[in-house]
C-alpha cells in the first residue's frame, strides 16, 4: 500500500516535471547574465578610456569586437561550470580550450596595444577563474588571481601610459576586483543548487518514512489478524473429527478474524486518505505555483464541509493532469456551494490543437468515481482555456 499523496517518477520528463525545474533554471541564468554584465562593465571602461586617446576610433572598434567576443566565449565556461557539481573531478581542458585560447589571444594584442598589463593577462585570468576547480584550489586560483591583477594595476596606474590618470584607475581598479565579484556569483548559484539538492532528498526522506509507517502498520495489523485465523483453523482442524460443532465454531470465528481483518485495513486506508479537502485544494494551489503557473483561487468559505472522499481524489487527479498535459502559464481553482451539491472547477491554458477527452488524461477514472457517488463531470473548452467540471450531491459521504 502506498499513501496517496506519493510522488510517482514518469519514466520520461513531463511538462510538470520541465515546470518545477524552472526555478533553478532561472536563478543560472540570472547568475550567468551577473557575471557577463561585470565583464561588460569592465570592457565598456576599458573601451571609453581608450576611445579617450585614440583619435581614430581602430583600436577602439578592436577593443569593442574583441571584447564582445572574449565575453562571448566566457558564456561556454559558464555552461560547463552549471554542472560542476555532477562533474568528475579536475579540468575539461580539451573541451575548454576554444573560450581559454580565445582570451589569452585578446589579451596578448589588446595589452600592448593599450599598454597595459593587466588587461594584457585579465580576460585569461577570468577564463581560469570560471573554471570547475575544486572547492579548496579555486580559492587559492582567486586569491592569486586577485592579488595578480592588482599588482599589475598598480603597475598600470604608476607607469606612463596616454592618458594616466583618472580614466585608468576605474578599469584597473575593477580588473583587479574582478575574480571576487565573480566567484560570489558563482557561490551564490552553488548555493542555490545545494539547497535544491537538499529540498529533493528531504522530499524522498519523507516519502520514504511514510511508506516505512504504512507498511509497519499494515504488518502490525495483517500480522495479528493473520495469526489469529492460522491459529482458529489449526483448532478447527484437531477438532472437526471428534466434535463437529466446536469445529464449525472456530471456522465462523476465523471467518470474523477476516472480516475484522478486511475492515481494519479498510480504517488504516481511510485513515491515510483522509486528507482534509481545505488542505488538498492548498496543496493543489501550491503545486501549480511551483510549477511556474499564475494560479487563481476561490474557494468556499465551507469547503471544509465538502465531501473529502469523493472530491480529494479528484483534486489530484485534475491537478496531476494540469501539470502533465496542460503546458500553459495559467490556472483556476474553484470550489463553490449550490443549494444541496458541491462544485469544483479547474482550468487552465488549453494546449493549440488540444481536444478535450484526450487519451492519458485521467479523465476516465474521474468519471468513475464521480459516477460512484452520483456527481456529474464535464469536459470542455472555452476559448483558450481547457475546464473540468465536477459536481458532487452534499450527502455524497453517505452515497459511498
Amino acid at each position: 500500500m502506498s499513501s496517496s499523496t506519493e510522488p510517482v517518477a514518469p519514466e520520461e520528463p513531463y511538462a510538470g516535471a520541465l515546470y518545477l525545474t524552472r526555478g533553478v533554471n532561472a536563478t543560472w541564468w540570472y547568475t550567468a547574465s551577473a557575471v557577463l554584465f561585470i565583464e561588460l562593465m569592465v570592457m565598456s571602461f576599458w573601451v571609453l578610456t581608450v576611445a579617450a586617446t585614440d583619435t581614430r576610433g581602430a583600436l577602439v572598434l578592436f577593443m569593442a569586437v574583441g571584447g564582445l567576443l572574449w565575453c562571448a566565449s566566457t558564456f561556454l565556461l559558464l555552461l560547463d561550470y552549471r554542472h560542476r557539481i555532477d562533474a568528475g573531478p579536475g579540468v575539461p581542458w580539451r573541451r575548454l580550450a576554444f573560450p581559454l585560447l580565445v582570451a589569452a589571444a585578446f589579451g596578448a594584442v589588446a595589452g600592448p596595444l593599450t599598454g597595459s598589463w593587466q588587461l594584457a593577462v585579465m580576460p585569461l585570468v577570468q577564463s581560469l577563474v570560471l573554471l570547475n576547480w575544486s572547492r579548496g584550489v579555486r580559492f587559492r586560483v582567486v586569491i592569486a588571481a586577485t592579488v595578480l591583477l592588482a599588482l599589475l594595476a598598480f603597475v598600470d596606474s604608476s607607469a606612463s601610459i596616454p592618458g594616466a590618470g583618472t580614466p585608468w584607475l576605474v578599469p584597473v581598479v575593477m580588473g583587479a576586483l574582478l575574480p571576487s565579484m565573480t566567484v560570489s556569483s558563482l557561490w551564490f548559484w552553488d548555493v542555490m543548487v545545494t539547497l535544491d539538492r537538499a529540498r529533493a532528498s528531504e522530499a524522498r526522506l519523507a516519502a520514504t518514512q511514510e511508506r516505512l509507517r504504512v507498511a509497519t502498520d499494515v504488518h502490525d495489523l495483517q500480522g495479528h489478524h493473520l495469526q489469529v485465523i492460522a491459529l482458529q483453523l489449526e483448532l478447527a482442524e484437531r477438532l472437526l473429527p471428534r466434535d463437529p460443532d466446536a469445529g464449525m465454531e472456530q471456522l465462523r470465528a476465523a471467518r470474523v478474524s477476516v472480516d475484522e481483518a478486511r475492515q481494519g485495513t479498510r480504517d488504516l486506508a481511510t485513515r491515510y486518505r483522509s486528507v482534509p479537502l481545505s488542505d488538498e485544494l492548498a496543496n493543489a494551489r501550491d503545486l501549480l505555483r511551483a510549477a511556474g503557473l499564475e494560479v487563481e483561487a476561490l474557494i468556499d468559505a465551507g469547503a471544509a464541509a465538502a465531501p473529502a472522499s469523493a472530491l480529494g481524489p479528484v483534486i489530484r487527479e485534475t491537478t496531476t493532469n494540469v501539470l502533465r498535459h496542460g503546458g500553459g502559464r495559467h490556472a483556476r481553482l474553484a470550489l463553490t456551494r449550490t443549494t444541496d451539491a458541491w462544485r469544483y472547477e479547474i482550468a487552465n491554458d488549453a494546449v493549440p490543437g488540444a481536444e478535450p477527452g484526450e487519451d492519458g488524461s485521467g479523465l476516465d477514472g474521474i468519471r468513475r468515481r464521480i459516477d460512484e457517488v452520483h456527481g456529474t463531470l464535464a469536459v470542455h473548452a472555452e476559448g483558450e482555456e481547457f475546464v473540468v467540471v465536477v459536481t458532487v450531491p452534499s450527502d455524497a459521504e453517505a452515497n459511498r
